[in-house]
């Protein structure tokens, strides 16, 4: 082991931290999947994590950190980065504890995350336009208090406490072969993979990321963490720009590989886990459910996919609804001319009527630097039953002499 090289975690530690955590967390449920297991030719289950206390898996981690703490160092409190599920952890575990918590959070965290952290019985402090930004605030305000960091990933004992997610899904699905863990700053993967590997070294850990936030494809072909230039992704859980050395190690060592998922898959899984499943999840709660939408016959089964969140702002809710509709055909937005005289609006009605399409809104453009005297342009929100159901109708439209484009 070189100098920079740190001891990883092993069974013993998460073994220990599910000790810590008896009565504290939750034994979340494993849910199966049939919409997946169809896809992916055996069983899929899904690991409950979003309905840990919480809402996340977060206070395995933060608790397990805390409670290792002196009562000298609980004394002066604790301080945290988060974007909102980490914060919820450490002000829960805190408060179990008997220990203060001061969480940084990004300016523009989710309100229903800084609300409940606050509901907790943290003070909040909004930084920064990143996860980074309030991170680097949380350790000033340490080193200027005493207060002591709880690292939302890069420790020992937050991963040791993660691992205990590994210790349940082993049990409630021996015969295991793949687990899918979604991945920002690599926390949870670590200690899952630390567990899983401990006790079956045959099953395959996969880590899923954001593709618009994935330090790890980049860090582990350099041989060592690396931070991304810039980050742009709907899963705000999950948006890290660097790996830490700890957790770097872990998925350098103990994971076999790592997957990317864009929005647009992100989208579609938050979709069917509401639709199938009856489950509200994160965007980043949901990678690896993506990652197996998006190739399903890349993971062996039976396959263990953990939901690692599910609070998510109701703003934000209704807009990934929309966007899902849109990635999976189902909503379809299109731009048509038609003669600007009376009836030519119930004719273009009656065509999308024979289409079995429903019309969700209709609006007049009379105006345009390309429209015609006598043309109006219509913009149409459509729903559809799918992909195929939306090229019928824009075939219909054209068959008709409509000209179209996309909204």
């Amino acid at each position: 082991m070189t100098a920079l090289e740190i001891p990883l975690v092993g069974l013993a530690d998460v073994q220990a931290a599910r000790a810590l955590l008896d009565g504290v967390a939750r034994t979340t449920p494993l849910e199966g999947s049939r919409a997946l297991s169809e896809q992916v030719g055996g069983p899929v289950w899904l690991k409950c994590e979003n309905l840990q206390r919480t809402g996340s898996f977060k206070i395995r981690g933060a608790y397990v950190r805390i409670a290792r703490l002196t009562d000298a160092e609980r004394a002066r409190g604790v301080v945290a980065a988060s974007a909102g599920n980490h914060a919820q952890g450490v002000a829960l575990a805190a408060a179990l504890l008997g220990t203060s918590a001061t969480v940084f959070m990004p300016a523009a965290a989710p309100l229903p995350k800084v609300a409940a952290t606050k509901a907790y019985g943290a003070a909040v402090r909004l930084e920064g336009a990143t996860l980074d930004d309030s991170l680097q605030a949380a350790a000033e305000f340490a080193a200027s208090t005493g207060a002591v960091l709880i690292h939302p990933f890069d420790h020992a004992d937050v991963i040791a406490g993660q691992g205990t997610v590994g210790l349940e899904l082993l049990e409630q699905c021996p015969d295991v072969r793949t687990v899918v863990v979604g991945t920002g700053g690599g926390g949870l993967v670590s200690g899952i993979a630390a567990a899983v590997k401990a006790l079956r070294p045959d099953v395959e850990v996969v880590a899923a990321q954001a593709s618009g936030a994935a330090a790890f494809p980049a860090s582990l072909a350099a041989g060592r963490p690396t931070q991304l230039a810039s980050m742009a992704t709907i899963a705000d859980g999950i948006a890290v720009g660097c790996p830490g050395d700890v957790t770097f190690q872990h998925v350098r060592d103990l994971v076999d590989r790592v997957v990317t998922v864009d929005d647009d898959a992100l989208s579609r899984a938050l979709l069917l886990s509401l639709e199938r499943a009856k489950l509200v999840v994160e965007p980043a709660g949901a990678a690896g459910l993506a990652a197996v939408m998006e190739d399903p016959t890349a993971f062996a089964p039976p396959v263990v996919i953990v939901l690692s969140g599910g609070n998510i702002d109701p703003l934000l809710l209704s807009k990934v609804i929309r966007h899902g509709l849109i990635a999976a055909g189902r909503f379809l937005s299109l731009r048509v001319r038609i003669p600007d005289r009376p009836g030519e609006l119930a004719r273009l009605l009656g065509v999308l009527a024979a289409s079995s399409v429903n019309v969700l809104d209709v609006e007049h453009q009379r105006t345009g630097r390309t429209l015609h005297l006598d043309e109006v342009e219509v913009e149409l929100q459509l729903e559809t039953r799918g992909g195929e159901h939306s090229d019928r109708v824009v075939t219909a439209l054209t068959d008709a002499s409509y000209a179209v484009s996309p909204g």
